[in-house]
């Protein structure tokens, strides 16, 4: 028998017999009645095994190494031919002691002994009975031991439950041979002839795939029965273990299948792609990779790209991901890395170009032409970051139109009005199905260039959503210092926004995070005069309105004064959005008299204004008189610019209750009442009789009583309405005051100056109070805004009265 063809022992079961064995004993019932009347001897030489346990009428190949073992095969191959065999305790002991082996072990007969060509001496044994190795005899040159028979209870033939054990091995063998691919049909055919119960159980023991203690104490079991439950019990395991493996193979090949599936689906999409003329996935990418080498980026991102790029080479075209990959390295080749417009530093021309598009504004032009001449001088400059904060329609946004003209940059905006989900900024992270970069980065993109004139409209209108804060995310896209490395949450790499010249637009500064607020460079832009507002319609409203409606310039013509016309009687706002629409109205007028074919006069007159735009609206913000007492103008600031309100109060028999009416705040509320009590502890001073505040009850409003009005501003109005009440004094004509007041008669300055001048001119008021600390505020203002306007700046109320008290009284003045 060849070498190839025996197997040790510790590797011997089902799962590695071998097809080729020339091997495979069987059994029959009379040899086992025939090895069961044999005796033992009293004393045998003991073999210890490293690596297996023999059972009783199995045969197996065993090879020899030890010299003592050698000995002993050759000396009983002479002889008897009869050895015990017993297993070590611990396979590594070269020279076993009888306290290293088990005491049970199996008699065992030599068949055929063979010399191997590498020296090697391969035995062949089978086993006969059990024994147990009562006292070491001697230990050299081998091991030699008294042994007795261990016996063995068998149950009856016809015991059922015996015969069902026999029964559900020989099946559960079956099942084993046949499921695992690594035992040949020999072995089938074996255990099928197995005739013997007790021969069936021991070569099942002796083939399992189980260790040497566990084969150890399978022959150590006396009851055959119990033998057979604990072989059938690791059967069962070894049976779910060839189960478990086979799933996994099979789902292994099954996903190989499906993998090898799309392969070739995928190449014949390729084949046909070329076909037709288009080009496949890999051209695409290779088409990625040269214009990569293209780009201006650096070493970071170039590395990164190639990264994402054999990313997507090893990708299923057909998985979700693969559209994503795409997409992302699609944003990574058209964003303007490193790409920036040549900004055009001629001065002149860019003042020339923001004095055509916006009347006024100074203050902005300023800055942007300061921003020019800096740039010019050092190229490396990071961009200012500028809030243009002001009443609606006053041209912040078409502003940064002329910005970008006038630098020579390209521009993009983005409104952010009711924007509440953080992730319109940063972006969605790639993990997301439909993942998309933020609106920052995708109008870097679509601007092609790293340094354009970026508009953030609306940017107090930023709400907060369950998505998260986007002004917090504003706050790196703003800051200077942080936006050179802006970071999307798609793009996954830092992008410069250093270059990108941010101008936010805003109505109001309250609604804004205060971190926000710090870090741009507020710009007031308030409203517009009379004056201004029939220039602006002059020299762009009108000519806009007529190309759009397709009229020439001698189709319509409005003068000055009907402009001027338009404006006080039909708008009432700090921009010129009302008034576009007012003069479109008038367009269309003169578009609909062309189109009938009927005559008209070109030149508008103040008859065709009240013909088309019906009667004036706007005539209740002009002055009223002062005839009566206790009403007095003054001076309010709103979302939309400046506006006048009239402060009325009145007396009525009663205990002295204060009653105020006019949808006023708190604030208002409590102004009123600290002028009251001035007067009251002031009453002599003022000439005022004590004995009115417990006969009267005194009422304050503020019409217009839809409007809700807050602030302190009107504090000196309303004591001095009080005054001219108490004293049916009339107060000084067209005057008109804002200030706020303490206790103590103070006088303290307030905000919205500019705005409030806007609106007493519009109101044909002639001269107006504020506060000594408010001179400054007046300073700022161009004198072109001051023209007719006298200004009286006080300190205390008592400078207050002096001004605004005459010393007439009212007609009909009561008797208090």
């Amino acid at each position: 028998m060849a070498k190839s063809k025996l197997t040790t022992l510790d590797s011997l079961s089902f799962q590695e017999l071998n097809e080729d064995a020339e091997l495979i004993p069987l059994m029959t019932p009379e040899d086992e009645d025939a090895m069961a009347k044999e005796d033992l001897p009293a004393t045998l030489p003991v073999l210890p095994l490293r690596n297996t346990v023999l059972f009783p009428g199995v045969v197996i190949p065993i090879t020899v190494g030890r010299d003592k073992s050698i000995k002993l095969i050759n000396e009983t191959n002479k002889g008897s031919k009869v050895i015990g065999v017993v297993s070590q305790k611990e396979e590594s002991n070269e020279n076993p002691q009888l306290s290293d082996i088990h005491t049970i072990g199996t008699v065992a007969r030599i068949l055929r002994l063979l010399k191997m060509p590498d020296g090697n001496t391969t035995v062949i044994i089978q086993g006969k009975k059990r024994f147990e190795v009562s006292e070491l005899v001697t230990t050299e040159p081998y091991m030699t031991a008294t042994i007795r028979e261990v016996a063995e209870a068998r149950p009856a033939n016809e015991n059922k439950e015996f015969r069902a054990i026999i029964d559900s091995i020989k099946e559960m063998a079956l099942e084993i041979i046949k499921d695992s691919p690594n035992i040949p049909s020999d072995a089938a055919f074996a255990i099928k002839n197995i005739e013997s119960n007790s021969f069936l159980i021991n070569f099942v023991s002796s083939n399992l795939n189980i260790s040497v203690e566990e084969k150890q104490k399978l022959l150590e079991i006396n009851d055959l029965k119990e033998r057979a439950l604990e072989t059938l019990r690791y059967m069962n395991l070894e049976l779910q273990k060839l189960s478990l493996r086979m799933d996994i193979q099979s789902k292994v090949e099954s996903d190989i299948n499906q993998q090898q599936r799309e392969y070739f689906l995928q190449q014949q999409m390729k084949t046909i792609q070329e076909e037709l003329g288009g080009s496949s996935h890999e051209a695409e990418i290779e088409e990625m990779r040269a214009r990569g080498k293209a780009k201006k980026w650096n070493e970071e991102v170039a590395k990164h790209f190639e990264k994402e790029l054999l990313k997507i080479q090893r990708m299923n075209p057909q998985v979700a991901e693969f559209s994503i990959q795409r997409n992302y390295l699609d944003l990574l080749l058209e964003l303007p890395w490193n790409e920036f417009s040549t900004d055009k530093f001629d001065l002149h021309r860019a003042r020339k170009i923001l004095d055509r598009d916006h009347y006024g504004l100074d203050d902005v032009k300023k800055r942007i032409i300061e921003y020019l001449a800096v740039l010019k001088l050092r190229n490396d400059m990071k961009s200012p970051i500028l809030c243009l904060y002001g009443p609606p329609g006053v041209g912040k946004t078409s502003l940064g139109k002329s910005i970008a003209e006038a630098l020579g940059r390209k521009y993009v905006r983005m409104s952010l009005g009711g924007l509440r989900d953080e992730a319109e900024i940063r972006g969605h992270r790639k993990t997301y199905i439909g993942a998309m970069p933020g609106r920052i980065v995708q109008n870097i993109k679509k601007a092609k260039t790293s340094n354009p004139v970026f508009v953030l409209d609306e940017i107090d209108k930023l709400s907060v959503g369950s998505q998260g804060d986007p002004s917090s995310a504003m706050l790196e896209v703003l800051d200077p210092e942080q936006n050179s490395a802006f970071y999307d949450n798609f793009l996954e790499l830092g992008y410069d926004l250093s270059k990108v010249m941010f101008i936010a637009t805003s109505n109001s500064l309250s609604t804004i995070q205060p971190a926000l607020r710090d870090r741009m460079e507020i710009i007031n832009v308030s409203g517009y005069t009379i004056e201004e507002k029939v220039e602006i319609a002059k020299r762009h409203l009108l000519p806009k309105q007529l190309k759009e409606h397709g009229l020439k310039s001698k189709d319509l013509k409005i003068a000055k004064p009907q402009l001027e016309k338009i404006v006080e009687g039909y708008t009432r706002e700090s921009g010129v959005r009302a008034l576009e629409k007012k003069i479109a109205q008038m367009v269309r007028y003169a578009a609909m008299k062309i189109a009938m074919e009927e005559e008209y006069e070109p030149k508008i007159t103040n008859a065709v204004i009240i013909e088309v735009l019906g009667a004036p609206k706007m005539e209740r913000d002009k002055y009223e008189n002062n005839d009566v007492a206790g009403v007095v103008t003054g001076l309010a600031w709103t979302r939309v610019g400046g506006d006048i309100l009239f402060i009325e109060s009145a007396l009525s028999k009663g205990k002295g209750q204060l009653t105020m009416t006019g949808n006023l705040g708190k604030v208002m509320k409590e102004s009123a009442t600290i002028a009251l009590e001035f007067i009251k502890s002031n009453a002599d001073t003022l000439g005022v009789d004590p004995g009115v505040f417990e006969k009267y009850n005194i009422h304050i409003h503020v019409p217009e009583g839809a409007t809700p009005k807050d602030g302190p501003s009107a504090g000196i109005t309303m004591l001095t309405s009080l005054v001219s009440l108490f004293t049916q004094r009339k107060v000084k004509k067209s005057l008109a005051m804002t200030g706020e007041i303490t206790l103590r008669g103070k006088v303290l300055p307030v905000g919205g100056i500019k705005e409030k001048i806007l609106a007493a001119k519009r109101a044909r008021i002639k001269e107006i109070m504020l506060c000594e600390d408010n001179r400054r505020d007046i300073e700022e203002i161009k004198p072109e805004y001051l023209k007719g306007l006298t200004f009286h700046y006080v300190k205390d109320m008592s400078e207050v009265l002096d001004v605004a008290m005459t010393k007439q009284k009212v007609k009909n003045a009561k008797k208090l």
